[in-house]
């Protein structure tokens, strides 16, 4: 039974219909002091929970539904995190700092058998789990909503690191090049310098291509620096679309034509599924 969060109600109807998986109806309650309870099905022999942490509630949501799952009679319980929370913390940046997506991975492996989670920020996020984790690669469904007419397409990533997602979507959409930015962040300050790279852009569709746009200001920089280079039309991809504060403003006025995102995080411009990426490994 697909047991979801209240942040992943659409993702996870997704993946119980692409599944054949059943479907739990849950409750969510919130009380006056800010505490929260959640209630699943009495009955559960095999549970999938679904719940993409992209708050400190939703946190505390998943390790509930976990323990409600093994409550109901769950012997087998596999979390899956559409998005999970803290994955760019993964390492101490300043002294005295913690390694926040290992404290999270900790407690989410205290009450789980398995975990799947989609796009991490980095792959070795998983080795902080004590139960077996893997990552699930979807930045291929992020072809299926681009225009079948890109002219001469460019999949560009906004660093060096985001390059295979990049790839992927060209790989899935069948034709174009692929190039990076060099993008350096001065930890102390937050101040992000982006450096164009060599590729040819003008009067060339590009697609810029991550695994998250969170802000939105290091992606709207780089269309910016596209924008000068002449470039034609100007698409935006990303797996997670947190699109904090107000990052789609800040794309639209960057001159972005249009953005697309999965249901990772469930937003407006979550045009695909990245579901049936984690149905074929349940």
């Amino acid at each position: 039974m697909i047991i979801p969060g209240s942040e992943s109600q659409a993702f996870a109807a997704a993946l119980a219909d692409t599944s054949g998986e059943s479907l739990g109806r849950v409750e969510y309650e919130d009380f006056a002091d800010g505490e929260s309870v959640v209630r699943v099905p009495d009955e559960i022999d095999r549970a999938v929970v679904v719940a993409s942490t992209v708050s400190d509630h939703a946190h505390v949501e998943l390790l509930q539904l976990q323990d409600a799952a093994r409550e109901a009679g769950a012997d087998e319980l596999l979390t899956v995190l559409p998005y999970m929370g803290y994955a760019r913390q993964d390492e101490a940046f300043r002294t005295g700092e913690p390694v926040s997506s290992r404290a999270m991975a900790r407690a989410i492996s205290s009450g789980t058998d398995r975990v799947l989670t989609v796009n991490p920020h980095e792959d070795t996020v998983c080795e902080f789990f004590d139960v077996p984790a893997e990552p699930v690669d979807a930045a291929g469904v992020l072809a299926d909503p681009l225009p079948a007419d890109l002219d001469e397409p460019l999949f560009l990533s906004p660093d060096e690191g985001a390059v295979d997602i990049a790839t992927t979507v060209r790989d899935a959409y069948g034709r174009g090049t692929v190039d990076y930015f060099q993008k350096d962040r001065d930890y102390d300050t937050g101040a992000v310098d982006i450096s164009p790279s060599d590729a040819a852009v003008a009067d060339r569709d590009v697609v810029v291509a991550d695994d998250i746009i969170a802000t939105g200001s290091t992606m709207s920089e780089a269309v910016g620096v596209l924008n000068d280079r002449g470039a034609g039309r100007v698409f935006v991809s990303c797996v997670h679309p947190m699109l904090a504060a107000n990052a789609q403003t800040k794309l639209a006025s960057a001159g972005v034509e249009r953005v697309y995102g999965t249901d990772t995080i469930e937003r407006a411009v979550s045009d695909v599924s990245a579901a049936s990426a984690v149905a074929e490994r349940l």
